[in-house]
């Protein structure tokens, strides 16, 4: 416990001095972002074994209520974020009312279709904009106090809003509430038969996934300044599916390095592949870098074939068959 403890110290350390070495501040939050957003779905899935086709309603919700409460009734961005992510907690108890009663393909079904029906409410709405979506979101303050207009200020909050994040699911895996969510995911009808509540349990999860999803959304919408169609829609579910399994199903630190990748994939391709075409004078690897969705599924299929666990997961099961190994010895 206590090297785990000081990974995540040396990791918080490091992203705490990116800027300073150079990169991107934004670039690093989108990433933190979409982290936060990929450890709640991870924890329905990937600890209660639900899979919803349709967590982009939450992202998409919360990024539009944070957004309109600052832009349009005047709330601090404190409360902001607040407001936006029990908005979307509230949605994923609707949501999981409607969808827990089912399992396998016909709960994720219905999260899908649930979810079309929040993104066409929203392309409809008059409060978001439409296609335009809401633009012009003001950062404000934080506590009356902080500057967020500067990016630095911003990057501090968005990470300590990550690791409050990454806490709740670490402190909810290793909790006996999440010893029972395991259960659920192993054999539910046993753990049905042992007298839980198991309907109950899966909504309280689904709930959490929801808001921390929603915390994700809000913060995005903070760093863009914006919250448009594209947070709310299938894609975007399908991304977050697609962080997960890259990353490592089940794990805590999967999911945030699948983020990693696909972020940096979809604003590094076409670099890449500019850069690889201009050395071998082949025009392929130049439309290759056009199509950033072909290289990322390329990238999946091969983490697939090659990590059926996910990078992280292929790693923790080397390293419980390298120890099993010593001790037999």
């Amino acid at each position: 416990m206590n090297r785990q403890v000081l990974g995540y110290v040396a990791a918080a350390a490091i992203v705490a001095i990116l800027p300073f070495a150079g990169v991107y501040p934004i670039f690093v939050m989108k990433i933190l972002c979409y982290a936060l957003f990929a450890c709640a779905f991870n924890l329905l899935l990937g600890f209660t074994g639900l899979l919803s086709f349709g967590h982009a309603a939450f992202l998409g919700s919360a990024a539009y209520a944070t957004g309109h409460a600052v832009k349009m009734w005047g709330f601090p961005t404190e409360l902001g974020l607040i407001f936006g992510a029990g908005v979307a907690a509230l949605l994923g108890l609707l949501f999981g009312l409607l969808a827990i009663r089912r399992s396998g393909i016909y709960f994720a079904m219905i999260t899908l279709a649930l979810a079309q029906m929040v993104f066409f409410f929203f392309l409809q709405a008059r409060f978001t904009g439409g296609e335009d979506g809401l633009q012009g979101v003001p950062r404000g303050t934080l506590f009356g106090i902080i500057d967020l207009r500067s990016d630095m200020n911003l990057y501090y909050l968005i990470m300590a809003l990550f690791a409050l994040g990454y806490f709740i699911v670490w402190r909810t895996v290793h909790s006996p509430f999440g010893q029972v969510l395991k259960a659920i995911r192993e054999n539910e009808p046993r753990t049905l038969s042992l007298g839980y509540d198991v309907d109950r349990y899966k909504l309280l999860a689904f709930v959490i996934s929801a808001g921390l999803a929603g915390l994700a959304g809000s913060a995005k919408t903070l760093v863009f300044v914006s919250a448009t169609l594209s947070d709310a829609t299938w894609q975007m579910s399908g991304l977050v599916i697609l962080m997960t399994l890259i990353g490592g199903l089940g794990t805590l630190t999967g999911p945030v390095l699948g983020a990693f990748i696909v972020v940096l994939l979809e604003n590094k391709v076409g670099d890449m592949g500019q850069a690889l075409a201009q050395l071998t004078n082949i025009q392929w690897f130049l439309r290759m870098g056009e199509s950033v969705t072909i290289v990322i599924g390329l990238i999946f299929v091969i983490c697939v074939l090659a990590f059926r666990r996910g990078i992280v997961g292929e790693f923790l099961h080397w390293r419980e068959r390298r120890a099993a190994l010593v001790a037999e010895k």
